[in-house]
């Protein structure tokens, strides 16, 4: 009987992964941006994310946005926490930034998952999750380009979880959605370094 109910409550948390994977598709941007009157999959650099809606329609807009994404990241990680502690709690935050990155629903294309990212490392590493974000506030605003925050701050997580002594498959979960982040910002890389990246 105790086996039983273990199992089933087992079940039920695992549940949460692909629970947190739909979550993580759900069109912050394109809401915002109906509210505002642009379509950031069509305009600027037609990407669904706060920097983008930034230059579209301005910082509320851009900063609402960001909170969208990163809340989206907070509930279903924090929720996965209660039900099955930290191994959880990691799965449901990598499910949201896959499923922000690609969404099933439009054809896999997505945001880039940087405030995804930061909502998940606020809830699981909530010390390294809380610097990367004032360290990418802080480039943000020296550099002009959220890129270059974007960048800095997630391999900040990954050195952080090292640093501060989270276990091996950690550090490898975050170093993998880091890298994903960094996939997706190759264009604004390469924009960078033949500096034509856009300010915001």
């Amino acid at each position: 009987m105790y086996v039983a109910a273990y199992d089933s409550a087992v079940t039920f948390a695992w549940v949460l992964v692909p629970v947190a994977y739909f979550i993580g598709t759900f069109p912050s941007a394109q809401l915002i941006g109906r509210l505002v009157g642009h379509d950031p999959m069509l305009e600027g650099s037609r990407n669904p994310g706060a920097s983008n809606m930034t230059r579209l329609a301005g910082r509320w807009a851009g900063g609402l946005v960001l909170v969208g994404d990163l809340f989206k990241a907070v509930i279903p990680v924090g929720v996965g926490y209660l039900f099955g502690g930290r191994p959880l709690a990691v799965a449901c935050g990598a499910a949201v930034v896959i499923g922000h990155v690609f969404p099933v629903q439009r054809r896999l294309r997505g945001g880039k998952g940087v405030a995804t990212f930061g909502g998940m490392s606020l809830v699981v590493w909530p010390l390294v999750g809380f610097t990367a974000l004032v360290s990418w506030a802080i480039l943000v605003k020296a550099s002009h380009r959220a890129s270059v925050g974007s960048m800095v701050a997630s391999l900040m997580v990954v050195a952080g979880t090292a640093i501060v002594g989270r276990p091996l498959w950690e550090v490898a979960v975050a170093g993998g959605l880091a890298g994903l982040v960094l996939m997706r910002h190759w264009s604004n890389l390469v924009r960078l370094l033949q500096r034509q990246e856009a300010a915001i």
